[in-house]
């Protein structure tokens, strides 16, 4: 009689818990939506108003997040808040005179602050994050993969050079900040945290796809639809490469060497 009591409130247990989950997976669906639509009106209609959506969707996930506290599904919303933030950042900032090699300086500084603040709430250890150095080796053979996907971008997005030559003295400064500014931080915010926090709120599948999804949208101010395609896919490739390793030093160097193929090499070659 008491293992069946037991296994009842087992398989109660259990069904309550699938509920709650399938539950959450409507809402992190829902701010996925509203992201997208931020990003569009950004991108193509007010940046004012694109703005406020992202500051009142800012707002949703730190209320969301102090609900949930307790559960663990707290943590892809609080991992959630960087990417609005991202955005009210690069937006909001005065930066309009400013070099984009700088401009990417500038807002990396208080981003590199709150990933580190959303890693500490959620108690993740810098190797859990990817912070490591192991099998180093490999690392270094997976950053060539951005060679190639820096020559695709630019096939697709045609940008202007950001140097005016390809002399070290003129490449060193701006390669540097893309493989920090972008490589690292991006890598940090999205496979290391974000992929974390979804894997230990929804599990393998659904984190792989979401976290491309929302890394994807983000590139939807390069009003390109192809783009925001390709980048997908690159992010599925990259979190596919850290479900793996569970490393960023290779994909951070990769997605530097993505940027500076893209921004500063093939604009002056090709």
């Amino acid at each position: 009689m008491n293992e069946s009591k037991i296994e009842l409130e087992n398989e109660e247990s259990n069904l309550k818990r699938g509920f709650l989950k399938n539950k959450q997976i409507i809402f992190y669906c829902l701010y996925g939506i509203i992201l997208t639509l931020a990003e569009l009106v950004v991108g193509y209609g007010s940046v004012k108003l694109g703005i406020f959506l992202h500051i009142l969707l800012l707002g949703l996930l730190i209320v969301h997040t102090s609900f949930l506290f307790a559960e663990k599904m707290h943590l892809l919303y609080l991992a959630l808040v960087l990417a609005p933030l991202t955005r009210i950042m690069s937006l909001s900032m005065p930066l309009g005179e400013i070099s984009p090699i700088y401009w990417y300086l500038v807002i990396s500084a208080p981003l590199f602050a709150s990933g580190i603040g959303v890693m500490r709430i959620a108690g993740f250890s810098p190797g859990e994050v990817g912070l490591h150095l192991n099998k180093l080796p490999v690392q270094l053979l997976i950053s060539l993969i951005g060679f190639p996907l820096g020559v695709i971008e630019y096939v697709i997005l045609r940008p202007g050079p950001m140097v005016s030559s390809l002399a070290f003295s003129n490449v060193w400064f701006p390669a540097l900040v893309l493989i920090i500014c972008t490589g690292l931080l991006e890598e940090f915010i999205f496979r290391g945290i974000m992929y974390r926090a979804a894997l230990e709120a929804v599990g393998k599948k659904f984190a792989l796809f979401y976290v491309s999804f929302i890394f994807a949208v983000l590139h939807i101010t390069h009003l390109s639809f192809t783009d925001v395609i390709f980048v997908f896919c690159v992010a599925l490739l990259f979190t596919g490469i850290f479900m793996q390793q569970r490393s960023i030093v290779g994909l951070t160097l990769a997605h530097g060497i993505t940027n500076i193929t893209l921004y500063i090499i093939c604009p002056l070659i090709i």
